[in-house]
């Protein structure tokens, strides 16, 4: 019976052993397939807004401040990202949600009548980006952008909060990039946390979808507040 013991733990620990490994490669593909989507969803998530903005040629109810903070935040990550050499599929997104939150930002410049203001702030922000992105930049200085972006992320979120509540509408804010952004920060914590393990990016994920809850709770009470004041209008003409 001894002889028989000896011969089948091996065989146990290797099976637990395979259970683990398995475990792991089940998260670390989780993660790929996760933040691949991400990626492919970013491609779009902010264009409803952009043509909500282009269709009424108005930036009613978008705060630009709430909007170049999220577009400082967004290019701190990708530049930390990128030159910390972390994967792709983590912060890919970062790459196309920059380019259409600067398209937001020039947008709502360009129709509050600072077209001039608006040109100059994109060859300004092109000329940030080139210096961050291409080592002329200190990795300590990269990295003390990314921790900022905690409270960054946070008050761009708050302040855009703040304005729909003040307003009470959520103006030409779009549905669609509310709720795109909610999941697509919320699906974020997880492959960071499978990815790069960087705290700064996990914490700053878990404010961002804090903070996005919040804008998607918004967008869904004044949906219905606008829609009761349209019928009480129409019931009234």
């Amino acid at each position: 019976m001894n002889f028989l013991r000896r011969r089948y733990e091996p065989i146990q620990v290797k099976h637990e052993n395979l259970e683990h490994v398995s475990v792991g490669c089940f998260k670390a593909t989780l993660s790929k397939v996760l933040g691949l989507g991400i990626i492919g969803g970013s491609l779009l998530v902010k264009v409803p807004q952009i043509v909500k903005i282009l269709k009424s040629k108005s930036a009613e109810g978008i705060n630009v401040l709430s909007v170049l903070l999220d577009l400082f935040a967004i290019t701190a990550m990708v530049s930390y990202s990128f030159i910390s050499g972390f994967p792709f599929s983590s912060w890919g997104d970062g790459v196309f949600l920059g380019i259409q939150t600067l398209a937001i930002a020039v947008l709502v410049m360009h129709f509050s009548g600072n077209t001039v203001q608006a040109t100059a702030f994109l060859g300004a922000y092109l000329a940030v980006v080139f210096a961050a992105t291409s080592g002329l930049t200190s990795v300590k200085i990269l990295w003390a952008c990314q921790a900022m972006n905690i409270p960054i992320v946070l008050t761009s979120k708050l302040i855009q909060a703040y304005t729909n509540y003040t307003n009470g509408s959520t103006g030409q804010l779009s549905a669609a990039t509310g709720f795109m952004l909610f999941f697509g920060s919320l699906a974020r914590i997880f492959t960071s946390i499978q990815e790069t393990g960087d705290m700064t990016m996990i914490i700053m994920y878990i404010c961002s979808t804090a903070a996005n809850a919040v804008i998607a709770a918004q967008i869904l009470y004044y949906w219905n507040v606008v829609t009761q004041v349209k019928e009480k209008a129409k019931k009234a003409q």
